[in-house]
């Protein structure tokens, strides 16, 4: 079968295309011929980083595929079921064009639902849900401010505080701005013309993803009793936030991080909403199998209009 591994070499490394033998599925474990994947944070940032690569060399947390065979003791799935899920707690592996993981990771795929379409879903919705309504505690009609809205967790994240019956304030770039409103958002703010962490604008629930701002600009727009959850970032940022955000959270004004997890039930409640329209999945690009690395550095570089989705 064809994978797209990541390789070093004396004095580089690379994603390639390599041709290696089809997974053999273990008793509890699903072999699923994958029709589609996307591109997450957690697939490059280990890369950038040096850290966190996957055993196999093989990167792609979100499938979405048929299952072809099963092992003994699977019961919940039956080879030609359209399956999906968040494998990145199974070591990745879904930019290849198979892949065995266990039954409990996955969930059936709604009809009527194209692959593409569910590929773009399992991390960066799940990732905007737990950020919310876990981190966050949102409320009907709560004030939020998503900072990063035009990335793939801030299109959910907008999407879903909507749906929580929020009121949300977005921050993207002007290109995005016309999508971001087409979501949801009741306000819209050019990050390159306002600084909204220097205004006197107060919000119940700020989720910033990927950091931006010091903790102590985003703590003064807080409302009291309001909520910080960051989402992502650097190693330097995610480390501030988990040094210093308890110390800050002293008071009303709470200064969390997140650090989402796959959940099968989460992700099947998001996709029951993307599979009555409630929440829209936005594809900025797609790419074939062959050309993962070009996909990988396009979303690295943080223009990506949502998400970005590998055909195989």
């Amino acid at each position: 079968m064809k994978v797209i591994v990541y390789e070093k070499q004396k004095k580089s490394a690379e994603l390639v295309l390599r041709e290696v033998s089809k997974p053999v599925p273990s008793d509890h474990e699903v072999l699923v011929r994958i029709k589609a994947a996307s591109v997450n944070a957690l697939d490059y940032r280990p890369m950038q980083m040096g850290v966190g690569m996957p055993r196999s060399g093989i990167f792609g947390a979100d499938i979405v595929g048929v299952v072809e065979t099963v092992g003994v003791a699977v019961s919940a799935f039956k080879p030609g079921d359209a399956v999906m899920g968040d494998i990145s707690g199974n070591g990745c592996g879904g930019f290849a064009e198979y892949v065995a993981v266990p039954e409990d990771v996955l969930i059936h795929k709604p009809a009527g639902v194209s692959d593409e379409i569910a590929a773009a879903v399992p991390v960066a919705a799940v990732t905007a849900l737990q950020a919310l309504r876990d981190k966050g505690n949102i409320q009907a009609g709560h004030t939020v401010l998503i900072y990063g809205a035009g990335g793939g967790v801030g299109t959910y994240a907008v999407q879903l505080a909507v749906y929580f019956g929020a009121q949300v304030t977005a921050v993207c770039s002007a290109r995005n701005r016309a999508m971001i409103q087409s979501l949801g958002a009741s306000e819209v703010i050019d990050y390159a013309l306002e600084d909204v962490t220097a205004s006197d604008r107060r919000f119940d629930l700020i989720i910033a993803i990927n950091g931006y701002h010091p903790l102590l600009a985003y703590k003064r727009i807080l409302a009291p009793n309001g909520i910080y959850v960051m989402v992502g970032g650097s190693l330097r940022q995610i480390f501030k936030s988990l040094i210093f955000g308890p110390f800050m959270s002293m008071g009303s004004r709470k200064m969390r991080a997140l650090a989402a997890k796959p959940n099968v039930k989460d992700l099947e409640f998001v996709m029951a909403l993307v599979a009555s329209g409630k929440v829209r999945p936005v594809i900025d690009r797609r790419y074939p199998l062959e050309q993962t690395a070009e996909a990988m550095r396009y979303v690295s570089e943080g223009h990506a209009l949502g998400k970005v989705v590998i055909t195989i």
